[in-house]
């Protein structure tokens, strides 16, 4: 990340720090916003990690069986837009409203915290990239994995009336690669996976040999296939291969369809990594909410 100039630091810092009273004195106080619809709360995981937790749900009572549920990672930075997506599309003619969207984050303000490293990656093995990294944690991706499961999923059961087999998950870049992850080590945990721009590069694409004990998997028990839905979507703009990384993975993918496995590949023309995810929200809405 570039560094900012100092003076335009200091002058952010001296813009911050103006008293409010210099307001005149006829504007009423400003509020924060609040998104109707929602609620947000933090969660401590059994082993003490603290996640923000933001939901947004229909007001209408769930329709039979329950409402189906797209949980939403770097929930920070990803759930307003889906949360306002869905509520606005109320003024549709498809379901896609008729859903939770549920935001998994961390406390604070940051848009994205420093944490989403160590809860969506495996320990990393490349010295290069141990190098690059050192300051920060890697490996908790199966401890994150457990939280999304056992703890988080059984707690948005009890709070709402839920559909346990329309649950969807989505993740861009590392929150992509975690999505993959899920897919491979615990095929069926979501109906369906959407992972945008993944970061198959990541640790020398050592993602990739997941992939292959996955499909060696499928090949010998075709259930497994059914049991799931990949959506795989990035930015025609990207740097690096990761565009090319994720058509490659869906043409090898494809590969599984005669076992039940049901791929889609979408490029997303003029999105850069930073774009994908706003471009993303409504094909996300609509996989999570299809009844197919």
């Amino acid at each position: 990340m570039r560094s900012r100039p100092l003076a335009v630091t200091f002058s952010v810092i001296a813009l911050l720090a103006v008293p409010a009273a210099a307001a005149t004195a006829y504007e009423p106080a400003a509020a924060p916003y609040t998104m109707p619809e929602t609620e947000t709360w933090d969660m401590t995981s059994g082993d003490g990690q603290v996640f923000r937790i933001f939901v947004s749900r229909p007001a209408a009572p769930a329709p039979e069986g329950g409402y189906p549920v797209l949980y939403v990672l770097d929930g920070n930075a990803m759930f307003a837009g889906f949360a306002e997506a869905r509520r606005i599309h109320c003024f549709g003619t498809g379901d896609i409203d008729k859903m939770i969207v549920v935001g998994v984050g961390h406390p604070g303000e940051h848009i994205y915290d420093s944490r989403r490293m160590f809860d969506f990656t495996a320990p990393i093995e490349t010295p290069a990239l141990k190098q690059a990294y050192a300051g920060h944690k890697s490996g908790g991706r199966d401890r994150f994995l457990k939280f999304l499961l056992d703890e988080l999923r059984p707690a948005i059961g009890k709070r709402y009336s839920v559909d346990a087999h329309r649950q969807s998950l989505y993740g861009h870049s590392l929150g992509g690669l975690f999505a993959l992850h899920v897919l491979y080590a615990r095929p069926g945990a979501f109906r369906t996976i959407i992972a945008t721009s993944p970061s198959i590069w990541w640790d020398n694409q050592s993602i990739l040999a997941e992939e292959q004990a996955f499909r060696a998997r499928v090949e010998k028990d075709p259930a497994l296939g059914r049991t799931s839905r990949l959506l795989l979507m990035a930015g025609a703009l990207e740097d690096g291969t990761m565009a090319a990384d994720a058509g490659a993975l869906a043409k090898r993918m494809e590969a599984l369809s005669g076992h039940g496995l049901r791929v889609e590949y979408m490029l997303l023309d003029d999105e850069t990594h930073i774009s994908v995810p706003s471009r993303s929200v409504t094909a996300s809405l609509r996989a999570a909410a299809s009844r197919r």
